[in-house]
């Protein structure tokens, strides 16, 4: 599979299993049931916020020093919109060289509460990134050796980063997945403004 096949790849699943999760819980919120005591029928449903957060540029605001030690090379926009008004803005990054991971960084509206209450993703590790909550979690039957996203908080959705690092690179295939999401949201977070 060559390098932007692998970036692209990476986020439809991305995709379709957050969207068709987020459909499952906004259906589930939105399934009736008696009231207790009100008048006003309306459903609860999850708050999601109409944009991503902004104020941090993933495809411009990486650290210069980031972008060098991971030899990584811009592939270009990732831009999703996804049913339920789920979206990410971010870019593709792959490593130069052509033999190493894969990842996309994106800004994107869904919190952790929603990636945790999301059955098609299995948590894998919940942690702290610079004073900020974050998770890691991987897709359905994915392996998170290869495969691995980290959700870190910002105010009205989350940090996303999402590697794909398959065990037959030369240069990295021998790396954790979440190990390289973690390295980098690491390096990343601490310049996302405090305001996020």
């Amino acid at each position: 599979m060559r390098e932007d096949e692998m970036a692209s790849w990476s986020g439809v699943v991305r995709g379709m299993a957050l969207g068709a999760g987020l459909i499952i819980l906004v259906s589930a919120c939105n399934s009736g049931g008696e009231s207790k005591g009100s008048t006003n029928t309306a459903a609860v449903t999850p708050t999601i916020a109409a944009d991503v957060p902004a104020g941090f540029d993933a495809c411009k605001d990486l650290p210069q020093a980031l972008i060098q030690s991971e030899k990584l090379k811009n592939k270009g926009p990732d831009t999703a919109d996804r049913p339920g008004g789920i979206k990410w803005r971010g870019c593709g990054w792959v490593q130069a060289g052509g033999d190493g991971y894969a990842a996309t960084i994106d800004t994107t509206n869904l919190t952790l509460a929603m990636v945790r209450a999301n059955k098609d993703f299995t948590v894998d590790e919940e942690l702290t990134i610079a004073g900020r909550a974050a998770l890691t979690s991987h897709v359905g039957a994915q392996d998170p050796h290869a495969d691995c996203l980290i959700n870190v908080e910002l105010k009205g959705g989350s940090l996303e980063i999402t590697i794909n690092n398959p065990p037959w690179l030369r240069d990295t295939g021998n790396q954790h997945a979440c190990e390289i999401a973690k390295r980098l949201a690491g390096q990343i977070v601490p310049t996302v403004p405090a305001t996020l």
